[in-house]
């Protein structure tokens, strides 16, 4: 039972990859409005029903980490360490992110970072995305320092954090700078913000 198991988790699997690779090669080549459901179904032999199974639209085929990703996240921060501050958990939240190992993300990235830089459906959905992990964190962030963050708090910290990573790695890929470049500069700041967030190591104290 358990081989059969693992070897329907690995058919999974490879037809998500192939739909995934299909899918921006398709992209790449004919555009992301002009692929439809049906050629990437195709592209992965498999029917656009199957399709369905895997992905809800064209637009999370882009983001087909999107989630993996944020479950690695709220896990680090919900294993926080002893006596770790705020901004020490957050900036080793933002070093796993940058430092994840995914060959397909990686072979993927400076497509996917073109095509959501140019196209409005992907980049709604990147910022709806984005507001929704913001908020899932800055509730695992509330929740791991009970006594030391209220949900403004726990917002600002994730707020400032994430923001500072993401558009540094965007003003860096945009000038066309390497990866590794542009993860050096998300590393700095997040130090730049972590600097600041030596505040919220100490309990929350309302302001009259």
């Amino acid at each position: 039972m358990m081989d059969e198991a693992g070897l329907r988790a690995r058919k999974k699997a490879k037809t998500r990859r192939a739909l995934v690779e299909g899918a921006m090669r398709l992209f790449a080549e004919k555009g992301f409005e002009q692929t439809t459901l049906a050629e990437i179904a195709a592209s992965a032999e498999v029917s656009t029903r199957t399709f369905f199974s895997y992905f809800a639209g064209k637009e999370d085929v882009v983001f087909f980490d999107a989630e993996e990703r944020l479950e690695r996240t709220l896990a680090i921060v919900g294993r926080r360490e002893e006596g770790e501050s705020v901004a020490l958990l957050l900036l080793r939240v933002v070093e796993a992110s940058v430092s994840w190992e995914d060959d397909l993300a990686h072979r993927l990235a400076t497509e996917r970072f073109r095509l959501v830089m140019t196209v409005p459906a992907l980049q709604a959905r990147a910022l709806h995305l984005l507001f929704e992990s913001q908020q899932r964190m800055a509730d695992a962030l509330c929740a791991a320092y009970p006594d030391e963050l209220d949900p403004v708090s726990a917002a600002a910290a994730v707020g400032a954090m994430v923001g500072a990573a993401k558009l540094a790695a965007v003003m860096s890929l945009a000038k066309g700078e390497p990866y590794p470049q542009a993860w050096a500069a998300v590393r700095r700041a997040a130090q730049v913000v972590a600097s600041g967030l030596d505040s919220l190591s100490h309990p929350a104290r309302e302001t009259v």
